[in-house]
């Protein structure tokens, strides 16, 4: 029902003054907590309030999200959680980086849109660091604001530049949730209520390049030659799965061999994440097209890409504006983007993600081997790893017991199963040990809750690789 202007004015002047800092009593705060579950429940979706654990394991109070810095947030109540959840990816470099703040703040200052019409000088000088740190002949790009976006370009893009429509994907492969993204997503209860996307898809399981040749193959025998194979390099909402050892390689030969292009989708696995700057980097493989986002707006600018070489991109110059959007490539969301790539090669991020994944890989090896019941295995790259548990209602309540132990994490979304360990990649390792002591402290609450008894120990066989467990 539509408020009188004087109310409304009213409610959004008290907002702002919250936003400026003003401050709340405990009674105020515990009032305004009350307010936004029900703003939630009648303005946003009921659903995320039977679906949030910051509300229905955060006791008497929800938690609501109130500052952060590098990785810890605290809530209103002044409750302090360690961020091993990453905004999903966003935070590789850490919540509120300065020095990405500055190079925000300080444009800001100057103009923080653009007016469409003259060039934008942080886009051309973002658009040219992208061409320096990506593989192969990768030079142009065009920027977005997430990366379901950049999938869409990227499909689009591929569809011209081949003249074909059928595209190639991975079952459990995650690459967004509007129409066209939908249509490569390899999972079911995504798809289903959406049937009518891109008219000719077809799926392979992931890291068997055997079943993606014989899909190649029959897709040419029958006339429907496949426009672009879209992939991961790790599978990321699957439970960060890990192909075999020259999955992606092969992939890229069998790309070439069918006229097809190879469209890596790093929006995930970007930007350090995996333990060196691009996920493809793991077998030195260089797409046809790449597609970026999360963490290039160094988690605090909305920005997304995809980005081709200068042959493909060849077919969007005689209508540049053929594919177009307002705020992609906006001056604040280009500093950002500048200021996260110089903090990345800086601080040397993906060194950091490739040791700190490799001892937590080592830590879960052992809490596997003394909790057998509760952990049925741990998986990834860097610092994006997975744990896996034996059912969706076990890994939940591990989730929920580190919540309330104060650390944030949360399942993928094509696996509930799975726990993503996605903290940023500059974390410091007393957080994580201290992650590794509560997370041991909720593997025995879950033993005595579930199970019953204390651990006990299981052959020398039961580790964590890098390397993807049995479906």
């Amino acid at each position: 029902m539509r408020m009188s202007t004087q109310a409304t004015l009213a409610s959004a002047k008290r907002y702002l003054d919250l936003i400026g800092g003003k401050p709340m009593n405990e009674s105020e705060m515990h009032a305004f907590i009350l307010e936004t579950v029900n703003s939630y429940e009648k303005h946003v979706n009921r659903g995320f309030i039977s679906y949030r654990k910051s509300v229905t394991e955060a006791g008497q109070f929800a938690a609501l999200e109130w500052t952060g810095r590098n990785s810890t947030i605290t809530d209103l109540l002044g409750r302090q959680y360690i961020d091993c959840l990453g905004g999903y990816g966003i935070f590789s470099a850490g919540i509120n980086h300065p020095r990405i703040v500055k190079a925000v703040t300080d444009q800001m200052g100057r103009m923080a849109l653009n007016s469409q019409e003259l060039l934008e000088p942080w886009r051309a000088a973002m658009a040219k660091l992208i061409a320096d740190i990506t593989p192969g002949e990768l030079a142009c790009s065009f920027f977005i604001n997430n990366g379901t976006d950049a999938i869409e370009g990227a499909i689009k893009l591929a569809r011209l530049y081949t003249g074909r429509s059928t595209f190639l994907a991975t079952i459990g492969g995650f690459h967004g949730k509007s129409m066209g993204a939908l249509s490569l997503m390899g999972k079911a209860s995504f798809r289903e209520p959406f049937r009518s996307g891109l008219q000719d898809v077809r799926f392979a399981p992931f890291g068997d390049a055997d079943s993606l040749e014989s899909e190649f193959a029959k897709a040419e025998a029958v006339g429907t030659p496949i426009a672009a194979f879209v992939v991961e390099p790790i599978q990321g909402e699957a439970g960060a799965v890990v192909p075999p050892s020259g999955y992606l390689t092969r992939a890229r030969q069998l790309c070439d061999r069918y006229g097809a292009l190879l469209i890596a989708d790093e929006i995930q696995t970007g930007m350090g994440r995996t333990g060196l700057l691009w996920g493809v980097d793991h077998e030195n493989v260089i797409p046809d097209i790449m597609c970026l986002g999360k963490s290039i707006g160094g988690g605090v600018m909305p920005l997304s890409a995809f980005v081709s070489t200068p042959k493909i991109w060849e077919v969007l110059i005689p209508n540049p504006v053929i594919h177009s959007t307002t705020f992609g490539g906006n001056p604040i969301a280009c500093a950002a983007g500048i200021a996260a790539i110089s903090v990345t090669l800086e601080e040397d991020l993906p060194a950091q993600a490739a040791a700190k994944g490799a001892m937590l890989l080592e830590e879960f090896a052992n809490l596997r081997a003394r909790y057998p019941a509760v952990l049925a295995g741990c998986r990834g790259k860097g610092l994006l790893l997975g744990l896996e548990f034996p059912s969706d209602a076990v890994g939940y309540d591990c989730a929920a017991a580190l919540f309330r132990r104060g650390v944030l994490v949360a399942g993928t979304y094509s696996k509930a199963r799975t726990i993503r360990i996605e903290p940023a990649l500059d974390i410091p390792m007393q957080l994580l040990k201290e992650v590794l002591n509560r997370l041991e402290d909720s593997f025995k609450e879950i033993q005595g809750k579930r199970f019953g008894g204390t651990s006990s120990g299981v052959s020398s066989q039961s580790v964590c690789e890098q390397d993807p467990l049995p479906a």
